[in-house]
């Protein structure tokens, strides 16, 4: 039996399998460029730390649930200049995640507000975040259901729980039955406890508070969201249906990606 051979059941037993992957083009590597034990182990090694860490964000990425694949790079700020630009970008630090803010985009359909939320869902999970991205409708569609079932509790901590919440297109349709309460139970959970990012059509504040049908309720939950929001108003043109003047920079745009 070779000394490799020994060490496979080893590095099983530690959980350092994968080392194996790289393990052969490493001791060929030492050998051609005479590395020290040191500078062997620690490539080795830093081939493993690598690649868990790749896995764990693939992994977060997939638990994430994005629609689209959806980054802050591919983003045509140029297509609409009036968007703040430096805003979005110091958002995409991630400073607001850890310090459990909310951050939202309100403007009209087709500028890039759900392009940007997940975009910034994106950077939060490179940056080892848990995120969750959700549809404003089906999650209150499942907190309904989970009325219904007795499993309120457990289905509420799954969009309580992450780091951060994603909330696209609320109030694109009027919220109905127990709805405004649902609504209000997670922003009251994640008050100061987790970081949402929420994108509307609808203008914040005046065109929201509506939304929860009872003023009590409206405040409580609006006092909560504003406590510590970033309001980005997204103007311009729509992305998905260009005027003519921009329709041939779209059009060459995406035949050079």
């Amino acid at each position: 039996m070779s000394p490799r051979d020994e060490l496979i059941p080893l590095f099983k037993k530690l959980r350092l399998s994968g080392i194996l992957d790289t393990f052969d083009l490493r001791k060929q590597q030492a050998a051609d460029d005479n590395l020290s034990l040191d500078e062997f182990v620690y490539r080795l090694l830093n081939d493993e730390v690598e690649r868990r860490d790749a896995k764990q964000l693939h992994l977060r990425l997939l638990r994430a649930s994005f629609e689209h694949g959806s980054t802050l790079e591919d983003f045509d700020f140029q297509f609409n200049p009036d968007i703040p630009r430096s805003k979005v970008i110091d958002l995409s630090t991630g400073l607001f995640v850890e310090r459990r803010e909310v951050v939202c985009l309100v403007g009209p359909t087709g500028v890039g507000k759900s392009h940007l939320a997940q975009a910034l869902g994106h950077r939060a999970c490179m940056a080892g975040h848990s995120v969750l991205y959700v549809q404003a409708h089906q999650m209150l569609g499942e907190l309904r259901a989970a009325r219904a079932d007795h499993s309120y509790d457990r289905r509420l901590l799954r969009f309580t729980g992450p780091d951060l919440l994603i909330v696209d297109d609320l109030g694109l349709r009027p919220l109905r039955y127990d709805e405004p309460q649902d609504l209000y139970e997670v922003i009251r959970h994640r008050y100061e406890r987790g970081a949402m990012v929420i994108t509307s059509n609808r203008a914040v504040p005046d065109e929201w508070v509506p939304l929860f049908g009872d003023a009590l309720l409206a405040s409580a939950a609006m006092d909560r969201l504003m406590h510590h929001a970033h309001i980005i108003e997204m103007v311009g043109d729509s992305y998905r249906n260009p005027p003519a003047d921009k329709r041939s920079r779209k059009a060459g745009r995406v035949a050079a990606s």
